[in-house]
């Protein structure tokens, strides 16, 4: 997720961006975290962050105050439920390359849907974070079984429990993921299978690389 994010997106692409202001934040509150214990490892963590700071050393920086922006509700069950759907997405691949499949998701409308759509607003994406969580090239979010699966296709079933709001919005959802081998070819840049030919990036490098260019 962090690599494809980091290495295949433009420069200042917002997912770009975003995931480097985590990282940021994470390390900020881990290396305040240890610096009472370990003061010396932790202060030469901190001169060495290649950002600027509000403070000259560790200690003048105060302890932990994390930003209530970064509690948004609902995402953690999101991101909860979409691991629990990759966790059986890999179980039936028996540990091949996930990379090499795409996924269909089944859900029947209810809060777990809104969530992954939360996640995911097209029906069919290579880009996504629910796509980027499932590990696959590609995942398309369904709210009922295609009408050509087949009838031998590999169907595996679970259930999650979402709980909002301290409990006051419990809900078990059911969901099913149906893993197949993706026809597309792979592409030579984000090493994802979403490439019409081995020899030419996927449409979206293809454009990564042109807004390169035309930055330069």
């Amino acid at each position: 997720l962090l690599s494809c994010r980091l290495y295949c997106e433009e420069a200042k692409d917002p997912k770009r961006r975003s995931c480097q202001t985590v990282l940021a934040e994470a390390l900020d509150i881990v290396v305040r975290s240890f610096a009472p214990i370990l003061p010396h490892l932790a202060e030469e963590v901190f001169q060495y962050i290649p950002y600027k700071k509000g403070s000259e050393g560790v200690f003048r920086t105060g302890w932990i105050n994390a930003s209530s922006a970064w509690k948004k509700p609902g995402i953690e069950e999101a991101i909860e439920g979409a691991c629990a759907m990759r966790d059986s997405f890999l179980g039936s691949i028996s540990g091949k390359n996930a990379l090499e499949y795409e996924v269909i998701i089944v859900i029947e409308p209810g809060l777990l849907f809104e969530l992954m759509e939360a996640l995911q607003a097209e029906e069919t994406s290579s880009v996504s974070q629910l796509n980027e969580l499932m590990m696959a090239s590609q995942t398309t979010l369904l709210s009922e079984l295609p009408k050509e699966t087949p009838s031998d296709a590999n169907i595996v079933k679970g259930t999650f429990l979402i709980n909002l709001e301290g409990g006051d919005i419990c809900e078990q959802s059911s969901y099913k993921v149906i893993a197949r081998p993706i026809a597309k070819a792979k592409c030579p840049r984000c090493r994802r299978y979403t490439a019409e030919s081995s020899s030419t990036p996927c449409p979206r490098c293809l454009q990564v690389l042109a807004a390169g260019k035309g930055s330069t």
